[in-house]
C-alpha cells in the first residue's frame, strides 16, 4: 500500500544567521491511490515538502511514512518512490528506449524484465513506434511521456511530479493533463504533484493541499476548497479571477459596508454578532445585472456601480466595477472596498462607462472574520430557508 503520512513535519534553514522556516509543522495524511496537489504561491514550501517525501531534504523534525515503514532518513532510492521533474532532463545521445531504460539497467535487471517494462511504459504513455528515436526528433510533449515512461518502468509506490508541464504551451499542457489523469487511472497507484497552477489542480486532484508560507491551509477535494474556503488566503488564491473581498460591520439587519448594505439576520447565523468586523467574499459569477435579478435564487438588494474595463474572455466578459466615487487614473490604485469584478455573458449589450445596477447571489456570500481570516459562513440565508423560493422576498439595499 503507497499510503504517505507527514507528521508534524518541519523544516528550517539557517539563512546567514536568520532561521528560515520553510515547512511549518506540516501534517498529511495521502491514502493509496489518491491523487494530491500541492499548490500555493512562490516560496510557499511545496517544492520543500515534496523534497523531504523525496528524501531529497531531511526534515528538521518529524517524520515520513509510506506504505508502513518509516522512510524519514532514508536515501531515496530505498522510498520506492519516482519522480518526473520540470526539467525533463533527457540524454540526449541516447535514443527513447535507453532513456526510458537507463536505470534498470544501472540496477542489472535482465534483458527480458527491461523488454517489458520499456514495452509497458511506451503503451500507457503512447510512445509506441517511437521506441528508436533521439529526443532531438521529438517534441516537448512527446519528451516529457518519456520522462514519465522512465518513472513508470520502476513501478514505484508513489509518483513524486514537480511542476512537470511548467514548461510547455497551453495547448499541450491542457493536452498533458488529460494524459495525466489518464496515466493515475491505469496505474492505481499514489501520485503527489506540486504546482503553482490552480488550474492544473482543480483538474487532476482528488485533493488540493493549499499551502502558505509553510503552512497548510486546507486539504479537500478541489469543489470543497472552491465553495467552502477555510480562510481569506485559500479563498483569495483558488479561483480565477479571485473571488471579490469587501471590508463591512455587521449591524442589527445587515452588513454595512462603504458603498452597499446587504441585508440579512446575524441571529440566524452562527459565529456572526452585531458589531463584528468582517470581510465579504463573492466570487466575479455570483454578482449579476440587475435585470437578471429574477432569475437569482437568492437576491441581494440592488447595488449600483460603473463599470470601468471589459475584458471579453470568449465564453464569458470580465466587467470591472466601480463603487461609490471610485475613480481610478494610471497613478491611482483603488482600494479594494471601491471596485468589483463581475462574470456577464458575452452577448451582453454593456459597455464602458455605463451606469449598472447589480445584485449578489446571497446563497454564495462568503464571510471572513477580518482579524484572523478564518471563515464564518459560506451561504448568509438562515438555516432551513428554501433557496428556490426567497429570491422575490428580498428587499432593494439602500
Amino acid at each position: 500500500m503507497a499510503r504517505v503520512r507527514l507528521e508534524h513535519v518541519t523544516k528550517r534553514y539557517d539563512d546567514q544567521g536568520d532561521v528560515v522556516t520553510a515547512v511549518d509543522d506540516m501534517n498529511l495524511d495521502i491514502a493509496h491511490g489518491e491523487f494530491i496537489c500541492f499548490v500555493g504561491p512562490s516560496g510557499c514550501g511545496k517544492s520543500t515538502t515534496m523534497e523531504t517525501i523525496a528524501g531529497l531534504t531531511i526534515p528538521t523534525e518529524g517524520e515520513i511514512y509510506i506504505g508502513d515503514r518509516e522512510v524519514t532518513n532514508l536515501p531515496p532510492k530505498d522510498r520506492g518512490i519516482a519522480m518526473v521533474f520540470q526539467n525533463i532532463a533527457l540524454f540526449p545521445h541516447m535514443d527513447v528506449y535507453d532513456n526510458i531504460s537507463f536505470g534498470l539497467r544501472l540496477r542489472d535487471y535482465p534483458q527480458d524484465e527491461i523488454d517489458r517494462r520499456v514495452e509497458r511504459a511506451a503503451d500507457i504513455v503512447q510512445l509506441e513506434g517511437m521506441l528508436e528515436r533521439m529526443p532531438e526528433e521529438m517534441s516537448g510533449g512527446q519528451r516529457q511521456r518519456v520522462a514519465i515512461a522512465r518513472a513508470i518502468v520502476r513501478e514505484p509506490d508513489v509518483f513524486l511530479m514537480d511542476e512537470p508541464l511548467a514548461n510547455l504551451d497551453a495547448k499541450l499542457k491542457v493536452h498533458m493533463r488529460t494524459e495525466l489523469q489518464r496515466l493515475h487511472k491505469e496505474l492505481d497507484t499514489t501520485i503527489i504533484y506540486v504546482t503553482h497552477d490552480q488550474e492544473e489542480a482543480m483538474t487532476l486532484s482528488d485533493r488540493i493541499a493549499v499551502l502558505d508560507s509553510g503552512s497548510l491551509q486546507q486539504i479537500d477535494p478541489p469543489l470543497t476548497c472552491y465553495n467552502e474556503p477555510d480562510n481569506l488566503f485559500v479563498a483569495g488564491f483558488i479561483g480565477s479571477p479571485s473571488m471579490n473581498f469587501v471590508e463591512g460591520t455587521v449591524t442589527e439587519d445587515a452588513l454595512e459596508t462603504p458603498n452597499f448594505s446587504l441585508a440579512f439576520d446575524p441571529s440566524s447565523i452562527e459565529g456572526v454578532s452585531v458589531g463584528d468586523s468582517v470581510t465579504l467574499g463573492i466570487r466575479p459569477e455570483d454578482i449579476y445585472p440587475a435585470d437578471l435579478r429574477e432569475e437569482v435564487a437568492d437576491p441581494s438588494g440592488i447595488i449600483q456601480a460603473r463599470t470601468d474595463i471589459l475584458e471579453p474572455m470568449g465564453d464569458e466578459i470580465f466587467a470591472y466595477l466601480l463603487l461609490g466615487d471610485g475613480e481610478t487614473s494610471m497613478s491611482q490604485e483603488l482600494a479594494t472596498n471601491d471596485q468589483l469584478l463581475m462574470s456577464i455573458d458575452p452577448d451582453s449589450d454593456i459597455e464602458e462607462e455605463d451606469e449598472v445596477g447589480v445584485v449578489i447571489d446571497r446563497r454564495n456570500v462568503h464571510l471572513f472574520d477580518s482579524a484572523s481570516g478564518e471563515a464564518i459562513v459560506h451561504d448568509l440565508r438562515p438555516v432551513g430557508t428554501d433557496s428556490t423560493t426567497s429570491g422575490s422576498e428580498v428587499e432593494t439595499d439602500d
